[in-house]
């Protein structure tokens, strides 16, 4: 049976070395190089697996040999390693597609784990996950095709990736697929709502204590970065964190190491951070409620979830979908739904996004005369239907456009129905006012 081969790429002998020792023990064989020409050389030249380099070569950057790496037909997962504290270059680094990135002095129980992960990626049991994806994301609309494939993508990685869009649009499943098919698929996935976290106990929580510790600490506590380690911590809300806390998560991230209260000595910890808010983060960092520094670590790679009013050609699938799902939880039989209901909802706005479509025929199905929902049975807001909007069409027009052109319509709807009352208008489309003003503001509609 062929051992996995791994390309090391860095000038200094005692790194290369070390490197050798460690990952000839863990029986994986080692090809090396001092310098970036040669270190793609090898690649070309030799079956690799996996690729270990340094940032800075005597002959170029580090870098160049990622994107070599990743256009090989085998898209070889890259491994950099960084200057101590350089988070700036490791976040550089995972924007240009590395796996993930090491600090010197190498730690060598990190790096053991690293290897492993990132030598699962040929795996063949990815394949039927990938295969799973379009089962559990619904929709044919380009626009899910699009962030399906993004999803595949990013589970290649360990980077942070920032995941916006409205409330209901699906974040903590796009969440849950890139862990699923990532090599961390076998660990825990923790989700938290950030938000559901009184102050008090916030750091507790996040990174565990010692019994003793404080009043109340009766026995040592694991926190959630221990109950994730080896697998992937989703920070949904992470816009509700308070200031403290966002020191110690940003320190968390960056030094790959945390400290329980009470605790003396750094945990190491691996774990892959996925984050989400429906909040506008950009424009709290604006307004200084959350750090810059956080922000462009957490948002090292950003996935943009559509709202379901530009992708309505998913909208006959979703509703099928859930029509199914809902008759199997109340146990009795799927009903039918009108071509009239259908295309009712695909003309709705849906502010709450898939959540709200569920809810909408959960309602129905209490409604209905026992043969197909209706029309009537949907119950729509009817101030909150907008005008329709043409099917996004990517060879003729930008996604941020065609965003911008929906919203546009439905500000505008929400401000004609209310008188242009603007404080009402926000409220019948879910957002806070100030939130409400920014996107005027944005759109030239103020």
């Amino acid at each position: 049976m062929r051992h996995p081969t791994a390309l090391i790429v860095d000038d200094e002998p005692d790194i290369r070395e070390l490197l050798e020792i460690t990952l000839k023990r863990m029986n994986i064989d080692t090809i090396s190089a001092a310098d970036l020409s040669r270190g793609k050389e090898l690649l070309i030249q030799q079956n690799i697996d996996l690729c270990l380099t340094d940032m800075r070569l005597p002959d170029g950057d580090g870098l160049v040999l990622v994107k070599h790496a990743q256009a090989c037909e085998r898209n070889i997962p890259c491994v950099v390693i960084t200057a101590h504290g350089n988070m700036d270059t490791a976040v550089k680094a995972m924007k240009s597609g590395a796996f993930d990135f090491l600090s010197k002095p190498v730690d060598l129980s990190a790096l053991r784990q690293l290897v492993t992960n990132a030598l699962q990626l040929s795996h063949p049991k990815q394949l039927s996950k990938e295969r799973r994806t379009r089962h559990q994301l619904l929709g044919d609309s380009q626009l899910m095709r699009d962030i399906r494939s993004k999803i595949d993508k990013l589970a290649r990685s360990q980077a942070p990736v920032y995941i916006s869009g409205e409330s209901g649009s699906g974040k903590e499943l796009v969440a849950r697929l890139i862990h699923q098919q990532s090599p961390k698929s076998d660990h825990p996935f923790v989700a938290v709502n950030c938000g559901a976290i009184p102050q008090e106990l916030m750091e507790s929580e996040f990174f565990g204590h010692k019994k003793g510790s404080f009043t109340g600490a009766v026995s040592d506590k694991e926190g959630l970065f221990q109950a994730a380690d080896n697998g992937t911590l989703f920070l949904d809300e992470v816009a509700d964190l308070p200031l403290s806390l966002q020191v110690k998560l940003l320190r968390a991230i960056q030094e790959k190491k945390i400290r329980p209260i009470g605790e003396q000595k750094e945990i190491n910890i691996n774990v892959r951070v996925l984050s989400a808010t429906h909040k506008d983060l950009e424009e709290m960092v604006h307004e200084g409620s959350f750090r810059q520094d956080l922000y462009y670590r957490l948002n090292v790679i950003e996935l943009n979830l559509p709202p379901l009013r530009a992708r309505t050609s998913d909208i006959p699938e979703l509703t099928e979908f859930l029509l199914d799902k809902l008759s199997t939880t109340n146990q009795h039989d799927k009903p039918s739904i009108s071509a009239g209901a259908v295309k009712a909802l695909q003309n709705y706005q849906f502010p709450g996004n898939v959540r709200e479509l569920e809810n909408i025929l959960e309602r129905a199905l209490a409604l209905f005369d026992g043969h197909q929902v209706e029309l009537d049975d949907l119950n729509l807001p009817m101030i909150r239907q907008v005008p329709e909007a043409a099917e996004y069409n990517p060879s003729t027009q930008s996604l941020e456009d065609y965003l911008e052109e929906i919203e546009k319509k439905a500000l505008t709807a929400a401000l004609e129905q209310n008188r242009w009352n603007k404080t009402a208008a926000a409220k019948q489309l879910g957002l806070t006012f100030r939130s409400f003003r920014y996107r005027l503001s944005k759109l030239g509609l103020d």
